[in-house]
């Protein structure tokens, strides 16, 4: 079989839109650099594949994560299509910003904390300081007439601070959003959050005037959850779903993070469920093959892995 039988369910969106973080959040945390050539091609092949929406590379220092600091190539490559609105860019500063500006790029995406210790890990400041170094960012940004993405990490759990309370995230999440960013993706960063926890965040953030229509999900798989929350975050009205190309990706301040939702494993559910995504199953697997074959390792995912192994 190459792709489920259908058999659509009650309360679930028609289409939903699928943003790859596979080229930034995945490769962020390889061990080995990949060549910016390939990165460009990596791209183009998941454009090619029908994915409408990736993230394509950061932003930050090459200090800190050393396997973008190509990002300037990476988008020369891409030519026209890497300043796309459809196509951000991960942005943690002004000094960031002012590389998304003279790049070109149509996009950007900013990433903050719901906890107090990953701020200081990640940001190396508090969330508060955080939020006050985001501001001119996002505002340069939509001076720019450039589409703003809000992040916000360690949403369900935090690996030093443990549960992390639901109010709490919806606090840090609005402080974002009053910036003036366009959407919110909400992170389980280690992938400790399950069905019920998913639904209850989505209603406090409703409450406080986020609504799910500009809301992503961006689950980890870590204790294999990633799909199953993904579901349920569908039940509750959201039709953006973070997810990587061949499950690559964790986060390198986080060790405890494992990899993505695999979108070949995301779009096979969907497909099951008669949910639109646009996205040939068959030419992602393709490219998620040969991108295991630059990493030298065999894809996570089971989708890819089902679908590539012997007949």
């Amino acid at each position: 079989m190459r792709l489920p039988m259908t058999v659509s369910r009650a309360g679930l969106p028609e289409r939903v839109t699928i943003y790859e973080v596979g080229p930034r959040d995945g490769l962020q945390n390889e061990k080995s650099i990949v060549p910016a050539a390939v990165k460009t091609e990596f791209i183009e092949r998941l454009a090619g594949a029908g994915l409408e929406w990736i993230e394509t590379t950061s932003f930050v220092h090459p200090k800190w994560v050393p396997q973008l600091a190509d990002a300037a190539d990476v988008l020369a490559g891409l030519g026209e299509s890497g300043r796309l609105a459809t196509r951000p860019v991960l942005v943690p500063n002004e000094r960031g910003m002012d590389r998304a500006l003279e790049s070109g790029v149509g996009a950007i995406a900013i990433f903050g904390s719901a906890t107090e210790t990953f701020a200081q890990k990640n940001l190396g400041r508090s969330v508060a300081e955080s939020i006050e170094m985001f501001a001119p960012v996002v505002a340069r940004a939509k001076d720019a007439g450039m589409w703003v993405r809000a992040y916000i990490s360690m949403c369900f759990g935090d690996p030093w601070e443990g549960e992390v309370p639901i109010g709490q995230v919806v606090e840090v999440s609005k402080q974002l959003m009053d910036l003036g960013a366009d959407a919110l993706s909400i992170g389980d960063t280690i992938g400790v959050g399950t069905a019920g926890h998913v639904a209850a965040l989505l209603e406090g953030l409703d409450a406080a005037g986020i609504g799910p229509q500009v809301v992503g999900v961006h689950f980890h798989d870590t204790y294999g959850q990633a799909l199953a929350n993904t579901l349920e975050a569908l039940r509750c009205g959201v039709t953006v779903v973070d997810a990587s190309t061949g499950g690559l990706g964790g986060c390198p301040y986080a060790k405890s993070a494992t990899g993505n939702l695999a979108t070949e494993d995301l779009v096979w559910a969907l497909a099951g469920l008669g949910i639109e995504t646009g996205v040939d199953l068959d030419a992602l697997v393709a490219t998620s093959v040969w991108m295991a074959e630059q990493l030298g390792r065999p894809s996570p995912s089971r989708v890819v892995r089902a679908l590539s192994g012997p007949a």
